[in-house]
Formats: structure tokens, C-alpha cells, sequence
């Protein structure tokens, strides 16, 4: 009985004891839980740097970014006509702004413009621009250089033809004269004039430089190389056509030259050519030669950098009537039309002409036979036949 009775006591203390550890256990929690809703919240995971190889990554793109987005704006300029427009806006613009050009396009507007002679021939496809050069040496101004530059968007092609300075000519007003004399009685005005009266041909504006500034442009660009021959050395070093004695230094074959050695080159015709070329046809073969050189120097590598400066300063010796809206529309039947070579002409053409030593008072003028002569240049200019040349003569 007693061991029964104290069977049942142990137990009942055993499940006392079980009772105080499982309160004991809830009392802990809840001061765990209280001691944890007291503290701080725990701190935000601090972001660390991005490693090198992320932000190149991120770089690189932003890059290809800017490139695609160029692209497309290059893709949109370049190859659409409205983009392309632009860009010839911009450069006629440029170009207009650094010709010496107001006061000419002044006179000429107070003048009237000028008067373009009755009958000329006048193509809706073909431009005519009249340049020269001015010769300014004791104290003449007569024009040393004269060509005819055409723009053909029909045959899509760029045309140069260089008249013969001693030609002679109707000089309206004036009695009959060599061309180069034109300039000196009435200017770029009446030098057009007679153009278009003897050649008939329409001439739609105009871009002159005097000697001085050929050589600076010629200096500017760090000189040009050519070919001389041997008799064209020689007589460049024993005669005045070098201005500058210490540049009198030429040799046979190829030769960089400064501004005043190219000066004397263009201006020589009492000795041949390398190639045989002789008397003004030589000069004229010299001054094409002399123009290839100058626009080899400036499209050169060496050049390249400084392009803009460049051109702005060769700009700066330029003198002409045309418009900014003449420029850009030249610019841009060139570069729409992809004209890329330029075809040189002569007039007299061989075979059409007499050099007498005297003509009508006027010593060693070159007579034309004029008909002949106008059939070759409307052949070239226009893209004429015989036939279609004859025709447009007669209208």
C-alpha cells in the first residue's frame, strides 16, 4: 500500500517538475521576443561598387549608343536629297560668306546686272562660268588667263575651255581688240560681253584672282609639285618670269614650287613644254597643268586637318558675282550628278586660225575663223553633232 502510495506521489511530482520547465521555456521565448522587438531594425545590406567589368560593359554601350544614333543622322544627311540639301546649303553658305563678292554683285545690280548679248546660246543644262586671272604688273589689268567653265547635266560632266588671251575680238563699244584687253576698258562686266558676242555662248557669272593672290593661295596650300622640262628650267632661272631671283633655282624633272615659281611657270610660252606644247597653247597646257597641281595639294593628306582654314583664306582672294543660291546649285548638280573628271578644251581649235604679225593695227593677234570655231565649242560644251551645232548657230 505504502509503495503504491509513494508510486503515485513520484509521479505526480516527476509532472510538476515537466510543468515548470515547459513555463520556463514560454517565459524565455517571450523575453526573446520582447528583447527583439525592442532593438533596432537590423541595417540595409550596403551596395557595393560596381566591379571594372561592369562599367566598361556599361560604357561600351552608352558608345554604341552614340554611334548608332550617328549613323542613322549620317544615313539620313547623306542618303536623302533633303539631307543632302543641307549639306550644300551649309557649304555655300561658307563659301559665300568668304568671297569678296557684295560690292561686285552691287555694282552690277546698280548697273543693271549685266546685259547678256542678243542671240547667245542658252541651255537649260548647262551652266557657263567665266573665270581669269588678273595680271596687275605695271599697272596694267589685263586678264592673262581666261577659260570657260561648264557644267553639262545632261552628259553629266564638268568642262573647261580656255580661250586664247591674244585672240582677237569685237569688243562692244570698243574697236576690235585682243581678248585680254576687255578687262582693262570695262571690267568683269565687259569682259562677259564680249565672251558671249564673240563665243555665243551665255555666261552665268563669274570668279576672278589677280597674280599676287594666286601665289599666296599656291603658298598657303605649302606649294605644288610639277614637272618641268629641260628648256622650261632654263629659261625659268636665266629670265625675270620668277619675280624673286633667290627662287630662280628650278631643275629638269619634278620640282615642289612656291607661289612665285608657279607664277612664272603659268605665265612662260616662248619655250616649249614638257611634251612639246609651244607659244599660248604651251601657257594654256602650263595653267591646266599649274590648276591639276593646286587641287592635288589640296585635297592632300597633309592638308586634310586643316581644310576649313584653308579654304576660308583661299576664299578670301577670290572675286565674284555669284550668288549663294548659284553656289549651292552648282555644288549640287556636281555632287548629285557624280561629276568626278574634268575635260579640257582649246579655242582656236588647230586648223581654224591665222597668226599674222600685224592684223588691223594689232600686232601678233590670233584671227579665228569664228564659224568653225563656235561648231567645236557648242560640240564640246553642248554635246553637239555637227548638225545640231550648225542648227543652233542659225537660230
Amino acid at each position: 500500500m505504502s509503495n503504491k502510495y509513494e508510486e503515485e506521489l513520484l509521479k505526480q511530482q516527476v509532472l510538476e517538475i515537466m510543468n515548470e520547465e515547459e513555463a520556463l521555456k514560454g517565459t524565455e521565448k517571450a523575453l526573446e521576443y520582447e528583447e527583439e522587438e525592442e532593438r533596432e531594425p537590423a541595417p540595409r545590406p550596403v551596395k557595393r561598387p560596381p566591379t571594372k567589368k561592369k562599367k566598361k560593359h556599361k560604357v561600351l554601350k552608352v558608345a554604341g549608343g552614340i554611334a548608332l544614333t550617328l549613323l542613322v543622322l549620317l544615313v539620313i544627311i547623306l542618303g536623302t536629297k533633303p539631307g543632302r540639301s543641307l549639306i550644300y546649303k551649309t557649304a555655300s553658305t561658307f563659301a559665300f560668306n568668304n568671297m569678296n563678292n557684295e560690292e561686285l554683285i552691287k555694282d552690277l545690280e546698280e548697273e543693271g546686272g549685266i546685259q547678256h548679248v542678243a542671240g547667245v546660246r542658252q541651255e537649260d543644262y548647262v551652266t557657263n562660268y567665266l573665270i581669269f586671272g588678273i595680271e596687275k604688273i605695271g599697272g596694267a589689268r589685263n586678264t592673262d588667263s581666261i577659260m570657260i567653265a561648264s557644267i553639262n547635266t545632261k552628259d553629266d560632266t564638268l568642262k573647261l575651255t580656255s580661250l586664247l588671251r591674244d585672240s582677237y575680238v569685237d569688243i562692244p563699244g570698243y574697236k576690235s581688240n585682243k581678248l585680254n584687253s576687255a578687262y582693262a576698258k570695262g571690267g568683269a562686266k565687259l569682259l562677259i560681253e564680249t565672251v558671249e558676242l564673240n563665243y555665243k555662248v551665255r555666261i552665268d557669272g563669274y570668279a576672278s584672282v589677280d597674280f599676287e593672290s594666286f601665289e599666296k593661295i599656291v603658298d598657303l596650300l605649302g606649294g605644288v609639285t610639277i614637272e618641268l622640262g629641260k628648256e622650261e628650267a632654263k629659261y625659268l632661272n636665266t629670265t625675270n618670269y620668277i619675280s624673286k631671283k633667290k627662287y630662280r633655282n628650278v631643275k629638269e624633272g619634278v620640282n615642289h614650287l612656291n607661289g612665285n615659281q608657279v607664277m612664272g611657270y603659268v605665265r612662260v610660252r616662248k619655250v616649249k613644254t614638257l611634251g612639246g606644247a609651244n607659244n599660248d597653247y604651251g601657257r594654256i597646257v602650263r595653267q591646266q597643268r599649274a590648276l591639276k597641281a593646286i587641287f592635288e595639294s589640296y585635297t592632300s593628306p597633309k592638308n586634310m586637318l586643316k581644310i576649313l582654314p584653308i579654304t576660308r583664306e583661299c576664299l578670301s582672294y577670290v572675286n565674284t558675282n555669284l550668288s549663294q543660291k548659284q553656289l549651292e546649285k552648282a555644288m549640287a548638280e556636281v555632287i548629285e550628278n557624280r561629276m568626278t573628271d574634268l575635260d579640257t578644251f582649246r579655242i582656236p581649235v588647230d586648223g581654224a586660225f591665222d597668226a599674222p604679225k600685224k592684223y588691223n593695227g594689232i600686232t601678233y593677234p590670233i584671227v579665228l575663223d569664228w564659224e568653225k570655231n563656235r561648231v567645236e565649242l557648242y560640240k564640246f560644251i553642248y554635246g553637239d553633232t555637227e548638225k545640231e551645232a550648225l542648227a543652233a548657230l542659225k537660230k
